[in-house]
């Protein structure tokens, strides 16, 4: 607590042998930051420049990378920061704010998604009424609810943050996520129940939403016709392994960090540092190679490099 300015700080407790490995963590997390902008950032321009890619499928495609991209910026610079100093603080309401932006891009992940098995669905299931169904009006609706809904729902956890005790002062983790709930002198009725309220409401709806979508497209398809069949695997493949790999990272965060699960500091780093790197990463390499129209301009464009 600084008593000049009434500011709260919290210690980031998170690394293993800082003092030791501080040189070595930067380089890799700023190589990783590095890939992760141009990664993702190469494939929305690509989108963005080609308009045989101005479908539906793929703005979804670029807003997933574009939150991948401000993910990211949440947590990164502030990491690179840490590593270099002598001391790994924050101050809360910062902290509060770093939670409220991760949370915020990490259900919205879950809509967009939500917003593609749906996009899919009506492609396969319904392609004769797609263009009436997916207007870009409906596109539109679809990628403001995915980063409003969200944004709304945790600036009210914020609120309720904000007027909690704290107990603690030290951090178990190297940014701020669910962790802070463990800072709490006590635990509050009303963060708790609507904690739920949003896990259901913006994770877990979704999720059950996308996998009676992919089960409707998997039956339908299987009585169709080979093409037919092709199609599904081709377009529904991708956004399947981004589901299963990023469902499984929330499954961590939720589990090990919030109900505080008896974990070695180490494996929670590993963990921590898998969930800020090899997710952004993940993306742009499945989208890049699984796409078939993305991976054909993404090759031109690496032969055009090459060839000068």
């Amino acid at each position: 607590m600084d008593d000049r300015f009434n500011i709260t700080y919290i210690t980031i407790d998170g690394y293993v042998e800082m003092h030791r490995y501080r040189y070595l963590y930067f380089v890799i997390m700023f190589t990783a930051y590095i890939l992760i902008i141009c990664c993702n950032s190469t494939i929305v321009c690509l989108i963005v420049i080609h308009k045989n890619l101005h479908e539906p499928m793929y703005i979804f495609i670029a807003a997933l990378l574009m939150n991948s991209v401000l993910y990211s910026t949440n947590i990164y610079p502030k990491l690179l920061i840490d590593f270099l100093s002598e001391k790994q603080i924050i101050s809360y309401p910062l902290c509060l704010f770093q939670s409220f932006v991760y949370y915020t891009l990490a259900t919205s992940e879950f809509l967009l998604l939500a917003a593609m098995s749906y996009d899919r669905y009506a492609s396969i299931c319904k392609p004769l009424q797609y263009p009436t169904i997916m207007r870009k009006t409906t596109v539109n609706v679809f990628l403001l609810l995915a980063w409003l809904v969200p944004a709304c729902e945790l600036s009210v956890a914020v609120v309720l943050y904000t007027n909690i005790k704290l107990c603690s002062f030290s951090l178990k983790g190297i940014f701020c996520n669910t962790s802070i709930y463990s800072l709490q002198c006590g635990r509050s009725v009303a963060v708790t129940v609507y904690g739920v309220f949003m896990l259901v409401s913006i994770a877990l709806l979704p999720l059950l939403f996308i996998l009676f979508t992919y089960t409707r497209i998997l039956l339908i398809s299987y009585r169709s016709c080979k093409t037919v069949r092709n199609k599904a695997a081709q377009t529904c493949l991708p956004h399947l392994l981004v589901l299963i790999n990023f469902s499984s990272f929330v499954t961590y965060d939720v589990v090990v960090v919030r109900l505080e699960s008896d974990f070695p500091k180490t494996a929670r780093l590993v963990m921590a540092l898998q969930m800020i790197t090899y997710h952004p990463l993940f993306n742009p390499v499945i989208y890049g190679l699984k796409m078939k129209e993305i991976s054909k301009h993404l090759k031109k464009l690496l032969f055009q490099v090459k060839s000068r």
